[in-house]
Parts: C-alpha cells; sequence; structure tokens
C-alpha cells in the first residue's frame, strides 16, 4: 500500500533542507540537477497547501495550445517502457517539447490530464537514466508550475514516491554526487563538507514515516566511517575539519537512531568504537591520543598511544586576573541568531564560562599519576600502589578544591576570539561522539558491549604505566560542562543493567598469582570508577555536570535532594550493612558544624529537638555497655531538615512550597522524612536512640497543612512501629536489654537531668511519675507495670504521644483518602504489648476509629481498615473480647463483599486471623468464649469463607485457611444442628476442591493445610461421612504427584494427623492411604525443577513420620497390605526410615519431630502397637511387620553405637 501525502511531505522536506541550503555552493557540473530536485521539494509544498489558504487561478490555454497539448500528451501516454536507444531519443524529445510550449496565454487543460501526463512520464524512466530522470523533474516543475494544477492524492502520492527515489539514486548511490562529492580526493573542503551536511540530513528520520532503504544506509554509513578515520588534509582548515566530523558523526547517529541500525559484524562495531574513543578526546587540551584501526574485544585496555603535546607556557598571574576580568563579561546570553552561528556563540559561552572557575591542571603528558593541584590544596595521589603503601588522601578535606582545566590562560588575550571558537568547535565533536555513542550502546547488545568494557571505564594502572584514557578521563578533565555531563551519560548507560556483571568482582589480597583473573580485574576497574567519581564529585562545581554524577535535576536544592537520595539508597541496600553503621556512626563534625544552610544543624534549645550527644551518651543503655550509643549523624541532618528553619534562603528554592521561605524546600523535607522512614527499617537499633525525638518530628508533620508532608510523617510512623514489633518478636534476634533503651524515656520525662541515674533509681522515678497521673486518668501504674517490663513504657509513652497528637485528625481527614489509608497502618502498627498499657481511653479510640472507617466508600482507606482489624484481634489483650471479635468479624464479611480485589484479599487474610484466634481461644482453661460466641456467626462466617474460596488466588488463599479454621473451631453443640451439616459439607468439598485443582501453589499448600485442621476436629464424622474418601483421594494424589514439594509436604503432614483408625475409613481407604504414602517415599527425588531438591529431604520425614503413624494405627485386617508392600519395597522404606531417625526433620514446620529421642519412640510406638495386634494363628504378616521395625531399631542403634532391648515376638 503505497504511503500518504501527509507522510512522505515531512520526510522530502526534512531530507531536503540540507540540498537546499548547500546548493550554492555546489560545482556547475552538479547545479542543473540539484536546482530540479529544490524545485521538486516546492512543488511538494504547493500542491499541498491548505484548502482554505488562497491560490493563483488556474491559466487557461489557446485552443491552438490545448490542441498542442493534448497531441503530446496522446503520444507521450502511447508509448511502452523500453530500454532502447531510440526510444529514450523519442521520450526526450517529447519531454522538451511539452517544456517549450507556450502556457501563457488563454485556454484551458484539464488538471487530470496533467496529473496523468505526469504520472505516465514517470513510469516511462527508469531510474538509472540519470538524465530523463533530470528532465522528468524538470516537466514536472514546469507544468504544476505555470499550469497551477491541483494534484489529486494518489497521483500525489505515486510523484512523491518517484521523485524520492530519483533523488536517493542520484544523490547516494554508489557513484551518486553526494558520493563523489564527499570524497577524500575532492579538492574544495567546503563542497566537501557541505556534501557531508546533505548525507546526514537525509539520514534523519521523523517518527512513523519511512527510512532510508537498507542499502543506501550502508553506503552511508561507510561514507562517514571514512571520513572519521581519515587525518585531516592539509588544505582545510581546523574548523572545517572539526564540521565536517560533526556532520559524519551526526549521520552515523541518526543511522542508529532512526534507521535502527544493528553492530552486528565485529570488524564494523570495532571501528565505529576506535573512531568514536578518538572522536572523544579531539581537541582536548594537553591530550592527542593514536588509536588503532579497530577495536577487538578484550578484557585489558587496548592500546591508545599518546602524541607529546608541547608544554604551555606559564602565565604571569597579572595576565591572568587581567583575562579573568575581561572574561566573566561574556558569560552573559547574547541573543542568538541564526544557524551555524547560533550553536557556535552558545558553545563558546559555555566554554568561555569556564575560566571564571579558578580551576587547577590535570598533567597527563607522559606522566604515571594524575594530580590535581589547585590553589589551596594538597595533591591527590592516584598511583597504582596508593593503597598498599601509603596513607591514603580523601578529597573531602579541602572545599576550595576545584576542577582542573587548561582552559585558563591557555590562550593570549589577543588570540581569545579565534582560539574560542576553535574551542567551541572542538567541543561540540567530542559532545557528538559521545552522542553518537550513545546510541552505539542502546543499538547492540549488552553482553556484545562488555568486551569493550576496558576501552572506556577506567582501571587501576600499573606500576610504571601511564594511566589509559577513558570516559572518566573527560569527566575529570574535559573544561566543558556539556562534555562531562555527556560523558558521565554515557558511563550510566554501560553501567546500566550490568549487574550481573559486575557481580563476579572478586577483590583480593593476593598479589603473588601467576595471572590475574577477570573478576580480580573488574573489581580494580570498580574500585578505580569509585574513585574517579569521588573527585569528580569533589571537584565539579557545574549543577548540570553533578546531576549526571548523582543523578540529579540541574538545580542547586536539587542537588541536594539528589544527595540524601542518594544516602537513602545506601542506607536502604542490604541493611543492615556493619559498614554502614559505622559511616554512620562516625564523628560528624566537618560536615554538620558547619554554617551552611545545605546543612543546619541542631541548635535550639527545645528538648525534643536535642540529639543525644556528650557524656551523656556514654551512659544511654543501662544495662548494656556494648550497646551502641553513638549518635546518627544521618538522623540529625533530616530531623534538622525537616523541623528546623532554615537560615538562609537557597537557589532554586521550592516556590510552590506551602511553608513559603520559613522552612527548606517541599522537595528537601519529603526526602529527608524517606530517608528516616529507610532507617527506621534498616537501622532500628540507631533509631531507636531517637525514638521520642522522632515522634515530635511526625507529630509536627502530621500537624501540618501540606497532604504530603503528612503522608511521609505517617509513613515515618508506620516503619518506626514495625521496627518495635520486630524487636519484640520471639524469634527477634534483639537482646531485651537492647531493645528500646529506658534513657529515651526518661530524657523525654526528665529533660533537666543531664547525668543519668542507675537503673533501679530511674524506674523508681519513672513509677513515682506514673503514679502521680494514675490519681488522674484511674487505671493506675499496675497497668504498666504488671503488663509489660521497663522499657515498653518509652513505647506506651510513644504511641500516647501520638494518639494525643494529629493522628486521630488524620484518620478523619476523608478528603485525603491515601493519608486515611497510611494512618490506618500506622495504628496497625502498634506493639501489643503497649497497645495493653495504652489508657482505656485510647484503646477505645483505636477500635472505635478502626471499625468506622471499614464503611468507608474509598476502597484504599477500607483494605486498609480490614488488615488493621486482622492485626488486632491477634492482640492477646483482645482476642478474648467476644465483643470487639464479634464486631470485627462483622466488618471483616462486610468487606469481603467489596467490589476492590484489594479489599476483597485484605479481609481474606483478616479472617484467617480471626480464625486463628478462634482455635487459639480453644486452647484456654476457660470455655466461656466458645459458649459465648454466636452460632449464627460462624454460619455466616462459613458461607462467606466458601464464596471466598472461589475468588482469585489472593483471596482464595487465606479463604481456605479461615475454612479449615473454622471446621476445627466448630462444637459439637453446632455439628449437631441441622442447618450446619449442609454448610459444613460444602465447605469440604470447596477444600477438596481447591487441593486438587491447578490453582496457584500458595492456595494448594493452604487448602491441604486447611484439611489437617478439619481433621483435628474430633467431633466431625471423619471416616464415617460420604466426603471421607474424597478428602483422602485428594490428598493422596497431591502427596505423589504434585509439581510442588512444599504442598507435598503439607498434604504428607495432613495424612498423619487423624489420631483413631476409624477415622481413616474402610480397609480399602486405609490401603490406598498407605500405598500412595509408599509411592510418594518412592518418588521424592523425582523432580526436574532443581528448586524442588532442597524440599526432598522434608518431604521424606513427613512420609516416614505419617507411614509409622499409620503402623501405630493399623488394624489386624491392614497387615496383608502393608506385608504386600514391605515384599516389594522393604528395603528403600527401611533405608529412608533409618535416615529419618539419624537426621530427623528439615525446615521449620510445625510439629515435626526433632529430637532423636522422639524419633526412636515413635518407632517403638508403632512396634509396640504391631505386638499388641490379635491375629489367627499361622499368619505371618504380623512376624514380618514386627521384624522388619525391630530390624531398623537394631541398625539404627548399631549405627548410632548404642544398645537397645527389643521386644520379643508376639509367639514369645
Amino acid at each position: 500500500m503505497m504511503p500518504s501525502t501527509r507522510q512522505l511531505q515531512p520526510v522530502a522536506q526534512e531530507r531536503l533542507s540540507g540540498t537546499r541550503a548547500r546548493s550554492k555552493a555546489l560545482p556547475p557540473s552538479g547545479a542543473p540537477e540539484l536546482a530540479h530536485v529544490g524545485k521538486m521539494a516546492a512543488v511538494q509544498v504547493a500542491s499541498s497547501l491548505p484548502c482554505g489558504q488562497p491560490r493563483e487561478a488556474p491559466r487557461e490555454l489557446s485552443p491552438e495550445q490545448d490542441y498542442g497539448f493534448r497531441r503530446l500528451s496522446a503520444r507521450l501516454r502511447a508509448l511502452q517502457p523500453d530500454d532502447s536507444t531510440v526510444s529514450r531519443m523519442e521520450i526526450h524529445l517529447l519531454f522538451d517539447q511539452l517544456i517549450s510550449e507556450n502556457y501563457s496565454e488563454g485556454g484551458g487543460v484539464a488538471p487530470e490530464d496533467v496529473s496523468a501526463v505526469l504520472v505516465r512520464a514517470c513510469q516511462l524512466v527508469p531510474l538509472s537514466q540519470n538524465h530523463l530522470v533530470s528532465k522528468v523533474s524538470q516537466l514536472i516543475h514546469h507544468l504544476l508550475y505555470r499550469l497551477q494544477v491541483v494534484v489529486d492524492e494518489q497521483n500525489l502520492d505515486f510523484l512523491l514516491t518517484y521523485t524520492i527515489s530519483a533523488i536517493q539514486q542520484y544523490l547516494l548511490g554508489k557513484s551518486g554526487l553526494l558520493m563523489k562529492l564527499s570524497d577524500s580526493a575532492h579538492s574544495d573542503p567546503e563542497v566537501r563538507r557541505a556534501a557531508v551536511h546533505c548525507m546526514a540530513n537525509l539520514c534523519l528520520s521523523v517518527p512513523g514515516q519511512p527510512y532510508l532503504e537498507e542499502s543506501y544506509q550502508n553506503v552511508c554509513f561507510q561514507a562517514f566511517l571514512t571520513i572519521l578515520q581519515s587525518p585531516k588534509s592539509s588544505d582545510m582548515d581546523d574548523i572545517t575539519f572539526c564540521m565536517l566530523l560533526q556532520n559524519a558523526l551526526k549521520g552515523i547517529q541518526s543511522l542508529l537512531n532512526g534507521g535502527k541500525m544493528r553492530m552486528t559484524e565485529t570488524e564494523h562495531l570495532g571501528a565505529l568504537l576506535a573512531v568514536l574513543k578518538k572522536a572523544m578526546f579531539h581537541g582536548l587540551p594537553g591530550l592527542n591520543i593514536e588509536m588503532p584501526t579497530v577495536l577487538y574485544p578484550t578484557p585489558l585496555p587496548q592500546y591508545d598511544g599518546r602524541s607529546p603535546v608541547k608544554p604551555q607556557q606559564p602565565e604571569p598571574s597579572a595576565a591572568r586576573l587581567s583575562a579573568n576580568k575581561k572574561k566573566k563579561h561574556k558569560v552573559k546570553p547574547k541573543k542568538a541568531q541564526q544557524g551555524e552561528k547560533e550553536e557556535e556563540e552558545e558553545s563558546s559561552g559555555e566554554v568561555e564560562a569556564v575560566p571564571s572557575l579558578n580551576r587547577g591542571r590535570v598533567n597527563m603528558c607522559g606522566e604515571n599519576t594524575w594530580r590535581f593541584s589547585p590553589r589551596g590544596s594538597q595533591s591527590l595521589p592516584v598511583d597504582g600502589d596508593r593503597a598498599a603503601g601509603s596513607e591514603q588522601v580523601w578529597p573531602f578535606a579541602s572545599s576550595n578544591w576545584k576542577r582542573a582545566s587548561s582552559s585558563e590562560s591557555d590562550y593570549s588575550d589577543s588570540e581569545g576570539g579565534m582560539q574560542g571558537k576553535m574551542r567551541s568547535y572542538q567541543a561540540k565533536v567530542r559532545q557528538g561522539a559521545l552522542a553518537c555513542f550513545l546510541s552505539t550502546i542502546k543499538s547492540i547488545e549488552k553482553k556484545v558491549l562488555y568486551g569493550y568494557w576496558s576501552a572506556f571505564v577506567p582501571d587501576t594502572p600499573e606500576l610504571g604505566s601511564p594511566q589509559s584514557v577513558s570516559l572518566m578521563t573527560l569527566t575529570l578533565k574535559d573544561p566543558s560542562p556539556k562534555t562531562r555531563a555527556c560523558a558521565l551519560q554515557v558511563l550510566s548507560a554501560i553501567l546500566e543493567g550490568s549487574k550481573q556483571f559486575l557481580s563476579v568482582a572478586e577483590d583480593t589480597t593476593d598479589h603473588k598469582m601467576a595471572f590475574t583473573p577477570f573478576s580480580v580485574t573488574i573489581a580494580s576497574s570498580i574500585r578505580e570508577l569509585h574513585r574517579c567519581l569521588l573527585l569528580a564529585l569533589v571537584a565539579e562545581s557545574s549543577s548540570q555536570t553533578l546531576t549526571q554524577i548523582i543523578k540529579l535535576a540541574d538545580q542547586n536544592v536539587n542537588v541536594r535532594v539528589s544527595s540524601l537520595t542518594l544516602l537513602g539508597a545506601i542506607v536502604s541496600t542490604h541493611a543492615p550493612l556493619p559498614e554502614v553503621q559505622l559511616l554512620l556512626q562516625q564523628p560528624c563534625s566537618s560536615g554538620l558544624s558547619s554554617s551552611s544552610s545545605a546543612t543546619p544543624h541542631l541548635s535550639t534549645p527545645d528538648c525534643w529537638k536535642k540529639v543525644p550527644a556528650g557524656p551523656s551518651l556514654e551512659e544511654a543503655s543501662v544495662s548494656s555497655p556494648k550497646a551502641s550509643t553513638e549518635p546518627c549523624w544521618l538522623i540529625r541532618l533530616c530531623i534538622s531538615t525537616v523541623v528546623l528553619p532554615k537560615e538562609d534562603s537557597c537557589s532554586g528554592s521550592d516556590a510552590g512550597s506551602s511553608l513559603g521561605s520559613t522552612y527548606e524546600p517541599s522537595p528537601m523535607r519529603l526526602e529527608a522524612l524517606q530517608v528516616l522512614a529507610h532507617l527506621a527499617k534498616g537501622y532500628f537499633s540507631m533509631a531507636q536512640l531517637y525514638l521520642m525525638e522522632l515522634g515530635e518530628v511526625i507529630c509536627k508533620c502530621m500537624g501540618e497543612a501540606n497532604p504530603s508532608i503528612q503522608l511521609h510523617g505517617v509513613k515515618l510512623l508506620e516503619e518506626l512501629g514495625t521496627g518495635l514489633i520486630q524487636q519484640y518478636k520471639p524469634d527477634s534476634s534483639t537482646a531485651p536489654e537492647q531493645r528500646v533503651p529506658l534513657c529515651v524515656l526518661f530524657r523525654k520525662l526528665f529533660p533537666s537531668l543531664w547525668k543519668m541515674p542507675s537503673e533501679n533509681t530511674c524506674k523508681k522515678l519513672l513509677q513515682k511519675r506514673f503514679l502521680s497521673k494514675a490519681a488522674s486518668d484511674g487505671h493506675g501504674f499496675n497497668r504498666f507495670s504488671c503488663g509489660c517490663c521497663a522499657v515498653v513504657l518509652t513505647v506506651v509513652m510513644f504511641w500516647t504521644m501520638m494518639l494525643n497528637g494529629p493522628l486521630p485528625r488524620a484518620l478523619q481527614s476523608s478528603e485525603h483518602p491515601t493519608l486515611q489509608a497510611s494512618a490506618c497502618d500506622a495504628l496497625s502498627s502498634i506493639l501489643p504489648e503497649a497497645f495493653s498499657s495504652l489508657p482505656n481511653d485510647k484503646q477505645i479510640l483505636c477500635i472505635t476509629m478502626l471499625l468506622g472507617l471499614n464503611d468507608s466508600k474509598n476502597h484504599l482507606v477500607k483494605a486498609a481498615t480490614s488488615r488493621a482489624l486482622g492485626v488486632y484481634v491477634l492482640f492477646p489483650c483482645l482476642r478474648q473480647d467476644v465483643i470487639f471479635v464479634a464486631d470485627t468479624a462483622n466488618a471483616i464479611l462486610m468487606s469481603l463483599q467489596d467490589k476492590s480485589l484489594n479489599v476483597r484479599a485484605k479481609a481474606a487474610w483478616s479472617l484467617g486471623n480471626l480464625t486463628d484466634t478462634l482455635i487459639v481461644n480453644m486452647d484456654t482453661a476457660d470455655p466461656s468464649f466458645q459458649d459465648e460466641f454466636s452460632g449464627l456467626l460462624l454460619l455466616k462466617m462459613l458461607q462467606s469463607a466458601i464464596q471466598a474460596s472461589t475468588d482469585k488466588d489472593k483471596v482464595k488463599s487465606n479463604a481456605v485457611r479461615a475454612l479449615g479454621n473454622l471446621l476445627h473451631f466448630l462444637q459439637p453443640s453446632h455439628i449437631e444442628r441441622p442447618r450446619f451439616a449442609e454448610i459444613i459439607e460444602a465447605s469440604i468439598q470447596a477444600l477438596i476442591s481447591t487441593v486438587v485443582n491447578e490453582a496457584a501453589m500458595k492456595v494448594r499448600w493452604n487448602a491441604c493445610y486447611a484439611m489437617g485442621n478439619v481433621f483435628k476436629n474430633p467431633a466431625l464424622p471423619l471416616g464415617s461421612a460420604p466426603w471421607t474418601s474424597q478428602a483422602y483421594k485428594a490428598l493422596t494424589s497431591v502427596v505423589m504427584s504434585c509439581k510442588n514439594f512444599k504442598v507435598r509436604i503439607r498434604s504428607a503432614a495432613a495424612l498423619s494427623i487423624p489420631g483413631k483408625r476409624a477415622q481413616y475409613g474402610s480397609l480399602e481407604q486405609f490401603a490406598q492411604i498407605w500405598n500412595a504414602l509408599v509411592t510418594a517415599l518412592q518418588k521424592s527425588e523425582d523432580t526436574t525443577d532443581f528448586l524442588e531438591f532442597k524440599y526432598c529431604a522434608s518431604l521424606r520425614t513427613h512420609v516416614c513420620q505419617a507411614l509409622l503413624h499409620l503402623l501405630s494405627l493399623a488394624s489386624a485386617s491392614d497387615l496383608p497390605c502393608i506385608l504386600e508392600t514391605l515384599e516389594l519395597n522393604g528395603d528403600m522404606i527401611q533405608s529412608y526410615v533409618l535416615q529419618f531417625l539419624k537426621s530427623g526433620a528439615e525446615g521449620d514446620d510445625p510439629g515435626t519431630v526433632h529430637t532423636p529421642q522422639e524419633r526412636d519412640q515413635m518407632v517403638r510406638v508403632a512396634l509396640t502397637h504391631i505386638h499388641s495386634v490379635q491375629t489367627l494363628a499361622g499368619d505371618t504378616a504380623k512376624r514380618v511387620i514386627v521384624a522388619f521395625l525391630e530390624g531398623i531399631l537394631a541398625v539404627h542403634c548399631d549405627s548410632s553405637g548404642g544398645q537397645v532391648a527389643l521386644l520379643g515376638s508376639s509367639d514369645q
């Protein structure tokens, strides 16, 4: 299908722009053809004017001339395509006659006739006949221009397609005009440059429009590559040569971007990378490298020789000062001019702004080190052995250190204009090379780029070897800020997605190896890259380049924001890291004590703003002197950034901040709150020292009018609450004495006492304080001292402060549902031990707020509320409250009917937690809860859980968990009621269906776990009910064939739960279960998934437990079946049971037998039971099974070195 006019028009205009611009500079031999090309472009514009635009009326022809046109057009249409000489002459003659006709007087020609003539002319002339193509171009222009004919869209599309193809063939063919003019043998350098400029423009693309054919792309690419590889000719000046290189780089970049050109051949890619690396350093002061023709993939730096550069003569300081004074006014922006002059002035201004930076120099020619030697700073050694021998010098010691540059005083004032222009063009070449390299990176695969890593990424130089040039050379030495930023952008593109490649790095201290492993080379490169980036970060004064160094925007406040972002990324990666914790505890006098507004320090006398410091910190932890008490400078910085007024205004301040200029800009405060949240999550042992101060920060943030500040304050509260909960978990690695220190609460209550008393004195003072408070609120200190230990008092005080502050208001801010939802999440992170110690009114406040918000119309708020209720229902102080549990159940059941999947998923999770509470309450000595809990509510919960078990997997996984718990909780009084019979049947069928269906493995695991809970209820008719066989069939099918071993394990565990032989059903049912377990034992290693192998041992453990459990319950009629399997697979079963006795279970599955005595006892119980089974005389099954078990015990005792007294046989 032919493209439309609107598609081809912009492409033709864009590709021809360069041709029209440079046509005057071409020699006479090419002028007529290019003139026709320009005319054709004008025709395309004129023919597609909007219909509303006025245009000249068509001119009419006289009858004689009309007859002449019709006669000639008829002859032309009668011709057939023929490549003979006679045919070409006839066509040429007809074209001349049509062009020579006088169309200036009256008469008329139909527009469709003109279109037909032009289309036929194009059909008769193949593109290979250059002279006739030129004639066709003249004819198209002449007829359309003179007659002012409007061509219909279909014919115009055909004419445009033909002319574009003609242009491509005429200009870009192997013998095309541009190929000849761009050749290095052409005598006129300006014509050569113009031709390359035209080629680059022809390679431009418009998104969604047709592009150059592949053959022309290859021709242009080879031409551009040849230009970049060729040295400067003697007759070409430096500026023209720079423009030539720019155009060639622009053309290659257009081919890579628009044409999606792929570098598949190593030679082409290596040649391109070689010229790009050379062009990257074109004109760089003090550096002149020579590159090989082709770069090849290698893990080692390739040769890049350096030509000697004549050392520059130093100038007197007075001349330097005068030069600086004269140059400063040039930084002011001027009104831009047209064309290339505008670009030239922009770049010139950019370079001329550099001398005012007072930079030093970097001497890179013929030296083994780079030394930055600005005024007022010491030299920094960078040689390869700097880390091994001498003391490391960090670049953070002097703030006056500026980037080294050769732009200052390199040129005299008289020649500054020409030299500045030259530097401008050279910088453009380097920037063009970097932009082209960036496009190259995007057009090749990462694994291919890794082979050229060493050519562009710095590496630690060997002793006595020069530092190889790399992208960091530009970052550290280039005088143009834009070029430095481009180099960093390219470096970022190289590093992006290279985590797997860099993960092979291995730093080693063994320097005596015969060769250097690739992993050590990569580690050395990474280390050198970090070092260079630190140098660049310290020396850089351009905010644009700082943006690229630390992924920032171009304003100072954003530099600070992104610095905090970088710190947040450090403290949130694989936290907690001991080296990061050590750095956070380092003294920070050089950073935080300065008067700079960028790092405001805490100097207010307010108590809550004081961070633990000085001598009092040594006693911050009364119980454990080993606890970390050093203040965290980052927490101090973030607190001051959030709450303290800024000392002076910063450039780039946030004009949209609701606080105006009083506080730091909102982005700074938001990022500081995020960093505090990261620290609370990953380094809570340090954040807990500031618990009360952070509480004040949270209250201040939630009291502001900015919803974003409020939201981030609530997020910080949630992280702090979660950290407190993690500390008090039974499996927490935090020792009790290292939890929230008592000093945090003591300093809050007694700010005037800076000397910490003894622990007993501290407790007495706190007790006295709370006793005085108890007289007014009526709940007494007993609640504190009996309900939790002394350190929980701090957490209680913290949450009391939150509930007395703006948290309830945030929970009620219906105009900000996201804030409401986050406040619900924060309220659910309260420590259970602290909640039970809160005043009654605060407990009631929390519960009432959550139950009320469950009716919210916003799905975010409703989901967060459902989850919070699911957390509260597990609190020890609430789970036996029948009224609260019932209210929570009703709220959850309502949320299970919500349209939002997220709300239903959270509600199902909470329903599972609520049913866990029911099971926990069954184990209490007081049966009042079971008696008082509503049977009707149980019925509703079962019905809702059955319905939820058919929902999405996110809902289904917790719905089946709830079903198992509810069926376990049912009392005989419930089961006896007729209306429960049907719902019990439906519940079990829902579980069976979930077990056997191909659902998510987590769902099936929960279903098997729930089935095991069902088997734990002795009141259910397990064994006699019709659903018994279906339930066992589902579990045995899973234990034998499920692909996921965790599901198999849970199924085997469920099969070992029934405690009576009658619960296993008939003889056939028992035999089916036994045989399935034996088969599962045989297939315990049959898997193709490597990840499942680690669960093989755990599966065998559970299967062996189930087999021994069945043996301990087997009846006389079951023995023949057992005997049959022992005869077939006795050796296999014995080996696995012995392995079970020796090593036990693996994993943390509940109910697993861990001790050797317990495992041994299981075999003895089974042996004792088989001995006690009454069988008929002459029955050999019992004897064989007894001998089998005794043999297992004997082998086990022999292998363990112990002695065992075996029971005699039943005959004895």
